[in-house]
């Protein structure tokens, strides 16, 4: 389950992000503004701008699966500032998620995970990603496209939600 739940879902809304980025190329290279201005927008004064949301959303995945599996997570020095840098960092992500198997969540479960902020107290592998992890991630990715969304990126729920494995 946590496979489907992490691995899966990450990949999906990574690859939509990926997507909407390219639209907020295509949007400020048709409205005649710096894309910048995009990148460095946030939707309050005490938010991250999107830079920042896209940096956190693919630490949350590449952390969560790493701390869930045990398998090492590759680095990233947080200076992206241009969309390819970004668009990199999530391709980098991507690269890293493919790497999983099944196979390499059979004692996620149950597995204590921590972090240094919280003091010593832990969760098990389960209540890491439904508690903690996947939230985070969705959190990020939402922020980032209500922050496109708010500028005038001609996106939707369907940009967000992306391709849907319907059944006839």
């Amino acid at each position: 389950m946590l496979y489907e739940i992490t691995i899966l879902q990450f990949t999906k809304m990574l690859q939509n992000l990926a997507r909407l980025l390219e639209k907020a190329a295509a949007f400020s290279e048709t409205k005649k503004i710096e894309v910048e201005v995009l990148l460095n927008s946030r939707l309050a004064p005490d938010q991250f701008h999107l830079i920042k949301q896209i940096q956190i959303a693919t630490d949350t995945a590449k952390l969560g699966v790493s701390r869930l599996t045990g398998k090492d997570a590759p680095k990233h020095d947080d200076q992206e500032k241009t969309l390819p840098e970004l668009q990199a960092r999530i391709q980098s992500v991507l690269e890293y998620l493919s790497t999983f198997t099944e196979k390499d969540f059979g004692e996620s479960e149950e597995k204590k995970v921590s972090q240094p902020r919280w003091e010593g107290k832990y969760l098990t592998g389960k209540e890491f990603a439904i508690q903690h992890a996947i939230p985070n991630f969705y959190f990020h990715i939402t922020t980032a496209y209500s922050i496109l969304r708010h500028n005038g990126v001609d996106i939707g729920k369907k940009n967000y939600l992306g391709d849907m494995p319907f059944k006839s």
